[in-house]
């Protein structure tokens, strides 16, 4: 069975540095670029595109496997894309001049590559070298900390289109040679590009990590800033059961909501979609930080008011970011502490967002009866937050996530899905259920009944 007229498999494997493969002989712009050509082209329902590991050719990258046929491309440049989807995509004709044609020398290649390949790893495992992913993770790290030191001095604006290191260390006020090794690292990361001794964004970090780009992320990023401090910190806090220590001023409660205004508004419209607005006139949004939940849920259905109760010293923000929403009739707040104050009553919807891994599992049982206090009958509670396994080793994410807290927090961590079900079931939850979402956190959803 071929349900698409053709199928490529190009190789993408990353490899090491310094070992040959299609990654390090540019198959990402090679594929970027097929990609875009299919689209243009109106071919992407006809042509499917699967990116794979090593098709043993790694000398000769990049390489791609195109079927039914069976033609093996090597060598494919971006600007060899064009032909091969006008020529073969559209009119039946490989492009002869990147096809292997000699099958058996193509076979003993692939075979004296893997043969390579696997004495290579013999040689290693047997002089006890570290494996490679496991280097990396140790070094990580480094690659981080160069991005967030560009971020915090705010370089990829001092670059923007074109300027030489001296010049981007005048604007960021810092030593034009520390500057230039830092700009050398950033385009080594492949954030910045240089030509001559001149540098330039590439269009990731224009959009994402410069003033005025179309996703202009830099507040939101800051926060990993601070985080970075703080994770300094993880073993003296493995030590001693803690790492918050209680200094966190108005620029890091700032970034804080930011960051959490971008990740939740990147989540707000599947939250809404699994949630719905149906029955919901009333809807309390503890924690609300930057409102971006309120704001997507009062988008969504002209009958809803959503208030949103946070600290005194955030309210001023969330006024700002609903402003800009465009949503202040239906959208409020309230001021008070989700740890202890009432938080009202006759809500139909109360969504807890992001809160619970702030708080020890006392606390967490403690708020899930003050929300069932404030629900109406038949009003819903749903709690957003990384949901770990029994073993609270998974999700990934969820799992480091709890030493950040750790390190950022007198209690807090993830829980796992039991944890939420006994806190919502002793609150009086009925009908409780997880829900599932793209992406690392997931949904806990009881009914007062």
């Amino acid at each position: 069975m071929e349900p698409f007229r053709f199928h490529v498999f190009a190789c993408d494997q990353q490899k090491p540095e310094g070992v040959p493969g299609c990654a390090a002989r540019g198959s990402a712009a090679t594929i970027d670029a097929l990609r875009r050509e299919l689209a243009t082209r109106g071919l992407v329902n006809e042509v499917q595109l699967t990116t794979c590991g090593s098709l043993g050719l790694c000398e000769r990258g990049p390489n791609m496997i195109v079927y039914p046929e069976g033609i093996w491309y090597s060598g494919v440049k971006p600007e060899d894309v064009p032909e091969i989807v006008s020529s073969h995509f559209q009119n039946g004709r490989p492009v002869a001049r990147l096809v292997n044609t000699d099958a058996a020398a193509l076979e003993g290649e692939i075979r004296s590559n893997r043969d390579k390949y696997l004495a290579g790893v013999r040689a290693r495992d047997a002089a006890g070298v570290m494996p490679d992913d496991l280097s990396q993770n140790i070094r990580g790290y480094q690659e981080s900390r160069t991005v967030l030191t560009a971020i915090e001095l705010d370089v990829f604006t001092a670059v923007g289109e074109k300027a030489a290191a001296a010049e981007v260390a005048e604007t960021i006020h810092a030593d034009a040679r520390a500057t230039e090794l830092l700009l050398n690292a950033l385009t080594a990361i492949g954030l910045l590009m240089k030509t001559g001794q001149t540098f330039s964004v590439t269009p990731v970090s224009r959009r994402f990590l410069a003033a005025g780009g179309q996703n202009d992320s830099r507040a939101a990023m800051m926060h990993n800033v601070g985080l970075w401090r703080s994770w300094s910190g993880l073993t003296d806090a493995v030590r001693s059961g803690s790492g918050a220590k209680g200094d966190r001023d108005a620029e890091w409660t700032r970034w804080f909501i930011a960051a959490m205004h971008r990740n939740a508004s990147e989540r707000a419209r599947a939250v809404v979609d699994a949630v719905g607005t149906a029955g919901v006139s009333r809807m309390l949004d503890v924690g609300g930080g930057s409102g971006a939940y309120s704001i997507a849920f009062a988008k969504a259905s002209d009958s809803l008011r959503a208030e949103v109760l946070d600290l005194e010293s955030v309210l001023p923000m969330t006024r700002g970011y609903i402003a800009e929403a465009g949503v202040e009739s239906r959208v409020s707040t309230r001021p008070g502490d989700l740890r202890r104050d009432a938080l009202g009553s006759g809500y139909d919807l109360v969504l807890v967002s992001a809160v619970c891994h702030m708080l020890s599992s006392g606390e967490n049982a403690d708020l899930m009866k003050r929300c069932f206090a404030a629900l109406g009958s038949g009003g819903r509670l749903v709690v957003q937050d990384f949901i770990l396994n029994p073993a609270k080793t998974a999700p990934r994410a969820g799992a480091l996530f709890s030493l950040n807290m750790l390190v950022g927090s007198q209690n807090g961590a993830s829980y796992s899905e039991d944890e939420y079900l006994a806190w919502m079931a002793a609150a009086g939850f009925v009908d409780v259920t997880r829900v599932r979402l793209a992406g690392p956190t997931n949904l806990m959803v009881g009914t007062r009944r």
